[in-house]
């Protein structure tokens, strides 16, 4: 088994998490490596589930944190092992987000009696996939407990800031239909992809908006991503789909927003496929209140979504604290710099070590 030394330096120890393979569905070598490594400190219970670790602290305080961060990683682009130039360590993972795992997991270890709060810490897997395969999903549906907290610190790149809640996502297919007939006779029939462009253009024209929650503006969007249509070469397509991706602000339910994207295309057959809704950021929460100020930090609004909706749906507020630059996540060049494994590894321990 590969042996992890939850002690050495956080940027040896990002290298040697990068340097463990562990797409999405592969996380088995690297859960074990977290597992034992985890399982060998005696301030913790740890428990796994799938190939998810979860290990906590018990001191009886009053409030309990929870630090989570993913294991998996996408696929490789000929980005490993892991190299350092300069300031700056690369690899696949390295920023999204082995770097913040790396983080979390020297917090377990030397942070052994944190002041104010007990600690959580959740190391798992299959983010970058379905969502019925994430590892949160599965702790939440068979042990919810190990879930409840009064704050969540999800380790994504956030470039050393704090991005606050985050946007809802919604897909949906818009049907435009025609008639079919032999191209060399179209006049008996109803181009479906000529009449397609009224949508578009509708969707050329939409003005997205603003929303400003806690004095963080997140930024909505609606966009076609795919147009089909046509069945061969020599016949009028009787059909045109164009699917859009909506990006919603946290203020908007799953309903509304699926009866404004609705309400946009009166005529046409909409299919929703996928809506999920975001978090608000919680800014006014004591918990998320106490660590903004510790960092020191202004927060951003997140554009995007990420898995603390997941925590927001249970009732926990939660923020997006990491290392690197969302950016360069997916990318075949990603990187984290040095610079911000340190400073989130100190800012977030003064602030497990602060006196209540």
């Amino acid at each position: 088994m590969t042996r992890l030394d939850l002690f050495a330096d956080v940027v040896a120890l990002t290298r040697a998490l990068v340097d463990i393979p562990s797409e999405s569905g592969h996380e088995a070598r690297l859960a074990d490596a977290v597992e034992a490594a985890l399982a060998a400190l005696p301030h913790l219970t740890v428990e796994r589930i799938g190939h998810s670790v979860v290990a906590r602290t018990d001191l009886g305080h009053p409030e309990r944190v929870l630090i989570a961060g993913h294991l998996d990683t996408v696929p490789a682009a000929g980005n490993l092992p892991s190299r350092l130039d300069g300031g700056l360590l690369h690899g696949l993972g390295a920023c999204d987000m082995k770097g913040g795992v790396a983080v979390a997991l020297r917090l377990a270890a030397t942070v052994p009696a944190p002041a104010a709060r007990d600690v959580t810490y959740v190391f798992y897997e299959c983010e970058e996939v379905e969502g019925d395969r994430n590892g949160l999903g599965v702790i939440a549906a068979a042990r919810p407990e190990l879930l409840a907290a009064d704050l969540a610190i999800l380790m994504e790149p956030s470039d050393a800031g704090v991005e606050a809640g985050c946007q809802g996502v919604l897909s949906a297919d818009i049907t435009v239909r025609g008639e079919r007939a032999h191209t060399a006779r179209s006049w008996m029939g109803v181009n479906a992809a000529h009449r397609a462009a009224a949508v578009l253009q509708r969707l050329a024209d939409h003005t997205p908006q603003r929303v400003v929650i806690d004095g963080l503006e997140y930024r909505e969007g609606l966009n076609a991503v795919a147009v089909r249509a046509g069945v061969a070469g020599n016949v009028v397509p009787d059909e045109c789909v164009i699917t859009v991706n909506s990006r919603f602000a946290p203020s908007r339910s799953a309903q509304e927003a699926e009866a404004y994207v609705r309400d946009l295309f009166p005529g046409h057959d909409v299919e929703v496929t996928e809506v999920v809704t975001g978090a608000l950021p919680g800014l006014g929460q004591e918990a998320v209140a106490s660590l903004v100020a510790v960092l020191g930090v202004a927060p951003r609004p997140k554009l995007g979504w990420t898995d603390v909706a997941r925590f927001a749906a249970l009732g926990v507020p939660a923020l997006n604290y990491g290392p690197g630059d969302p950016v360069l996540a997916h990318t075949a060049g990603e990187y984290v710099p040095v610079a911000q494994l340190h400073a989130c590894e100190e800012r977030l321990r003064s602030w497990l070590s602060a006196s209540p």
